[in-house]
């Protein structure tokens, strides 16, 4: 067992699947005051009809329904819950095996009726919604709920009432749903030590993510979103495996584990192929973690995210001041967006049933209301500013980066050619990315950070690093 007897039951002991799920509608019922339809959302092929991508469920469905059932809806009122779905045909039997009929899905999750999907319309009237991320599926919820779905920018009445609910309800993670968040933060680490220790072996960026995903799929998990692994560090979000590894390069590795029931988990380390970090490297490093330390330390119910995200620019800011690639006085560097040459995202996100939970909701999710996205070069990805309440789970992950993009755009080496000393950043080229990231649990107390088990120290990670596999 690679998790050992650390590894998370899957168990709610007394708290079943069906209480856990009754208990969500009924708080849904209690912010909400009509009925609600969800969708699970249909799988897509490839090239071919029967060569499809792996199905996976709407997060919003999975939340108050708990399974990964293709083409099935949901109906809600008062916090009862209504089953829609197929029983499968012979053909299905033939194909894929005998899977739970309708009535016993329904006995799992505690349904109080279930019906064939054909009888869905006759009883989806007046009913709010979230549209899916699928455009057959959404132009069936806008036939069978005889309107229109309004783009988000544009929502009213009652799924503007229902996305506010859902956000509600989904910012704080309940007893069920940690339970499952723990278990994928415990393989993700476990991937991200098999990755460090077939580094000294691996050629390629491919091999290394092979070894990270090969122990996320052993224990019946999926990927929660593309793995990175890459030495190209500058490119935030890298989805190639064939660059060359090679002594003296940083790999960046930002893969987590999502668990059959879509809870998710999100890591990124960045260790050196050789083993050890060189002197410029360190140095970077050392900066990185400084800023993700003391945003997890100040991590508490009522502390504004955005304020944590500050904290790491000037972080970061007085870290490159000491190393003589930014000239000033550090805060006045983050009020210029000076840090955002090289740290241009957002802290972090929230973290549940999405990798970036809700986000398909816009910023309803990451935005407390009456907030609206900055536009500073500093601020505009940044994806979460609302104050932090207890149950929340969130991502820390500041990063340095040398994207040339940004660097060597003309408009700002003229606006910040007074504070930046390019002679001395020449002298970090072999630092093209660094991101260090980890699962914050927002308690009463202030904070839990679930997967602290994997080390963040540079002695730490050189070591994992020259583990043998």
């Amino acid at each position: 067992m690679l998790l050992g007897s650390n590894y998370p039951s899957s168990s709610l002991s007394d708290r079943t699947l069906e209480t856990v799920l009754r208990e969500r509608r009924q708080r849904l019922a209690r912010e909400i005051d009509c009925s609600v339809v969800l969708w699970a959302g249909r799988g897509k092929s490839r090239n071919f009809p029967a060569n499809r991508y792996p199905f996976r469920a709407s997060s919003h469905f999975l939340y108050l329904a708990g399974l990964q059932l293709e083409n099935a809806a949901i109906r809600l009122h008062d916090g009862q819950l209504e089953l829609f779905y197929d029983d499968p045909s012979p053909s299905s039997i033939l194909w894929h095996g005998e899977t739970p009929s309708r009535t016993e899905i329904a006995r799992t999750i505690g349904a109080d009726a279930a019906f064939p999907l054909a009888e869905l319309p006759s009883r989806a009237g007046g009913a709010a919604t979230i549209a899916v991320q699928n455009d057959e599926v959404r132009q069936q919820q806008a036939s069978i709920l005889e309107r229109s779905l309004s783009p988000l920018d544009d929502l009213s009445g009652i799924d503007r009432q229902l996305v506010r609910a859902i956000v509600k309800l989904r910012s704080q993670h309940d007893a069920g749903a940690l339970a499952e968040l723990r278990q994928a933060a415990a393989v993700s680490i476990e991937a991200h030590k098999a990755g460090m220790a077939t580094t000294s072996t691996a050629n390629r960026e491919a091999q290394v993510r092979g070894a990270m995903e090969g122990v996320i799929i052993g224990y019946n998990m999926a990927c929660a979103y593309n793995s990175i692994v890459t030495v190209s560090g500058d490119v935030l979000h890298n989805e190639r495996y064939d660059g060359a590894l090679n002594a003296g390069d940083l790999l960046l590795a930002d893969v987590g584990a999502e668990t059959p029931g879509g809870w998710a988990a999100d890591i990124t380390r960045t260790w050196p192929v050789s083993g050890t970090f060189s002197s410029t490297q360190r140095d970077i490093y050392e900066i990185v973690l400084a800023a993700h330390d003391r945003a997890i330390a100040a991590v508490a119910p009522g502390v504004e995210y955005r304020t944590l995200h500050l904290m790491a620019c000037e972080t970061i800011a007085a870290g490159l001041v000491d190393l003589g690639i930014l000239r000033g006085d550090p805060q006045s560097l983050v009020e210029r967006d000076a840090h955002a040459l090289f740290f241009p995202h957002g802290l972090g996100h929230l973290l549940g049933l999405d990798v970036h939970d809700m986000e398909d909701l816009g910023d309803y999710a990451g935005y407390a209301k009456s907030r609206a996205r900055s536009q500073r070069f500093g601020l505009g990805y940044l994806r979460l500013h609302r104050p932090l309440e207890a149950n929340m789970l969130v991502t820390i992950e500041p990063g340095f980066y040398q994207v040339d993009a940004i660097l060597n755009d003309p408009q700002r080496r003229e606006a910040y050619g007074d504070c930046v000393d390019w002679e001395r950043l020449a002298q970090f080229a072999d630092v093209r990315g660094i991101r260090i990231e980890d699962d914050v649990l927002v308690t009463n107390e202030g904070a839990e950070v679930l997967t602290a088990s994997l080390p963040t120290q540079a002695e730490a990670i050189e070591a994992l690093v020259g583990d043998s596999p």
